[in-house]
């Protein structure tokens, strides 16, 4: 099941304006070039925004994500037509052999049950063709992002159109590492209303990712750092043979 903040159509339909910087998207953009990628899953798309960056320049996107709420907003974006949506995750996927598979954002993160996990790299191996390859990020565990995730570092107002000025923070609920459980919070426009979602992330280290991968069949080429969150998060390159 997806969290609130994608499958309920209020906070979905909230997700791309509370959160309008997605230059982190140019890395994955950057990648698929570098690989010479014409074929791309996008695995948890969300509302859409990277497979539609992709479709953009010629590219062959299939997005899928579990939560419905979420692909409405994706297929209602000038060019949906060019990407082939999916509702589900990765381990129910149509038959695919793509170049390259990606998880952007908190994505691996938000995979956070240990067998949902091993299903989705599973899911993903079988979607890409043979030298096809998986990239996707994961936060280091050692610089304890959620330390940062409290009402006082993260509260902001935006003016949404048709919905009006929206207050929005974080709050952790729970640290027990691996997982971290937050809920992130909205007041809505003049009527105050207030809408809730609770989400639980996985913070792996590096080691456990890498023997995931080989685990389910992946030859890991190379873990880089993020360009524009350097020495925060991992990036993993991982290769079907």
């Amino acid at each position: 099941m997806a969290d609130e903040a994608f499958e309920n159509p209020r906070l979905a339909a909230l997700y791309d304006p509370l959160d309008p910087d997605r230059s982190d998207l140019e890395v994955y953009v950057g990648i698929a070039e570098e690989f010479g990628a014409r074929r791309v899953l996008d695995i948890g798309c969300g509302t859409g925004v990277f497979a539609l960056m992709l479709a953009d320049r010629g590219i062959d996107v299939v997005g899928v994500d579990p939560a419905g709420a979420s692909l409405d907003v994706a297929r209602g974006k000038a060019g949906s037509e060019r990407v082939r949506w999916v509702h589900g995750d990765a381990t129910a996927l149509p038959p695919l052999r793509v170049d390259l598979a990606t998880m952007t954002a908190n994505v691996a993160q938000a995979i956070a049950d240990p067998s949902d996990w091993r299903g989705t790299l599973r899911g993903a191996y079988a979607a890409l063709r043979p030298g096809g390859r998986l990239v996707f990020e994961t936060r280091d565990p050692a610089r304890r992002a959620w330390e940062g995730w409290n009402r006082e570092a993260t509260y902001g107002v935006t003016d949404v159109p048709g919905v009006g000025p929206v207050e929005s923070w974080l709050d952790v609920l729970a640290v027990d590492l691996p997982l971290v459980t937050f809920r992130a919070t909205c007041v809505l426009g003049v009527d105050g209303d207030v809408l809730t979602s609770d989400s639980t992330l996985r913070f792996r280290e590096r080691a456990e990712v890498e023997a995931d991968l080989v685990t389910e069949g992946f030859v890991v080429e190379e873990i880089r750092d993020a360009p524009d969150r350097p020495g925060r998060e991992f990036v993993f390159v991982a290769r079907r043979p």
